[in-house]
């Protein structure tokens, strides 16, 4: 019978449970031994194989110049070719009001109708000076008829024959008093009736039939404004203006005006809006509070999609010759600054603050400053990397084909 002997001392006998010797080294320390071995071992094949598979493959894009088109944008506030107010020329209560807010009218069109009596009166008051300014001219007139041939017989003066003649002046001059306050009366009624003075669109309609109204009063009936071309308003600073004029050529800032390419909107939907415009005119003078001058571009409006008040985004196109481009997601924010990691011959990465351009299609920068010609920028999965990493790129697809 084989006896088991515990490690470092004898095995009492019949004991089950005595561990075996081997090599004078007991199981009981060679199984955590070999454990640590397993683990160990583990340990460097992970690290083998990160060694072994190299550096990980990164999409490179490679910095070129390249003609493009830079879309500069600016933000416009958009008006009317004609913003009207709609007054009142006379006192009185709103009769009728024939339109809605937001109607379409046309040049003429009657608006409001205002409940003027005292004006009817007066045309009844001025008619019947009328009558009576005529009548008397008519004695006057006749007057003067009786004393001519009296005054050639010498049967009455040629004293009482002026003074006739002058009561006839008079008595006519009576008469076109009249007739001129009948028409002021007629004027006045035609007052009643508010019409529009342009084709256009209703604005707010702020009081309600019934509503005491005054040329006086601080508030408007209404606006109507004309639609037809919208004006976009947009600003440059100083150094923007600057550069404007000495990219365009022209005697005249008209002329320069004319150099200008065609302009578009973007709406506040991110829309673009279909219709091109002009950019016409431009402020006489800089704004002192903002350094700003304000420009002005015209856009037709056949659709009346667009309405005074409103905003959006003014283009301006630019040629660019050779210009740096960067793919927007090779970018990534860091404390405020856009970063892009340049990677260097040896594949090893650097981040790097670069200053760009946005050109308006969303997928490209143009680079201002922290880049040239040549440099290598990783493209995508820049959340994985970090200064002084070593990489293997791969060169990514061309800003086209993305």
């Amino acid at each position: 019978m084989t006896n088991y002997v515990n490690a470092g001392g004898p095995a009492s006998p019949g004991t089950g449970s005595a561990l075996p010797r081997t090599g004078g080294l007991s199981v009981r320390y060679i199984i955590p031994a070999a454990l640590s071995l397993l683990l160990l071992g583990s340990c460097g094949q992970q690290e083998g194989g990160y060694a072994n598979n190299g550096p990980q493959e990164f999409p490179i894009y490679t910095i070129r110049q390249t003609p493009t088109i830079l879309k500069v944008q600016y933000p416009a506030s958009l008006e009317g070719q004609q913003n009207i107010e709609i007054r009142p020329k006379i006192d009185g209560y709103i009769r009728e009001i024939l339109v809605d807010e937001g109607a379409f009218v046309k040049k003429g069109q009657v608006l409001f109708v205002i409940d003027a009596p005292q004006y009817e009166q007066e045309v009844r008051t001025a008619t019947a000076a009328i009558q009576s300014a005529e009548a008397e001219v008519s004695a006057a007139k006749l007057q003067v008829s009786n004393l001519t041939p009296l005054v050639k017989k010498e049967i009455v003066t040629a004293t009482a024959l002026e003074a006739a003649q002058y009561n006839l002046k008079a008595k006519e001059a009576i008469l076109s008093q009249a007739k001129a306050s009948l028409a002021n009366a007629h004027t006045n009624i035609g007052y009643t009736r508010i019409v529009s003075p342009v084709d256009g669109v209703v604005g707010t309609i702020p009081n309600k039939i019934g509503s005491l109204v005054s040329p006086a009063a601080p508030q408007a009936l209404t606006m109507v404004s004309d639609i037809r071309n919208i004006y976009a308003y947009f600003s440059f600073d100083e150094k923007e203006f600057l550069a404007f004029t000495a990219r365009y050529k022209g005697q005249s800032m008209q002329e320069k005006l004319q150099q200008m390419p065609a302009v578009s909107l973007v709406l506040p939907d991110g829309s673009s809006y279909p219709e091109k415009g002009r950019v016409e005119t431009v402020n006489g003078m800089i704004d002192r509070a903002t350094g700003a001058i304000s420009f002005r571009a015209t856009f037709p409006n056949p659709t009346g999609i667009i309405r005074s008040g409103g905003s959006a985004t003014l283009e301006i196109p630019m040629n660019l010759s050779s210009a740096l481009l960067l793919p927007q997601k090779a970018t990534f924010e860091m404390q405020g600054r856009k970063m892009v990691y340049v990677v260097a011959a040896d594949g090893m990465v650097k981040s790097r603050e670069v200053h760009v351009m946005d050109i308006g299609t969303g997928d490209s920068y143009v680079v201002e400053s922290g880049l040239q010609s040549g440099d290598k920028v990783v493209a995508e999965g820049m959340g994985n990397l970090k200064d002084s990493i070593l990489i293997k790129p791969v060169p990514a697809k061309p800003l086209a084909q993305q």
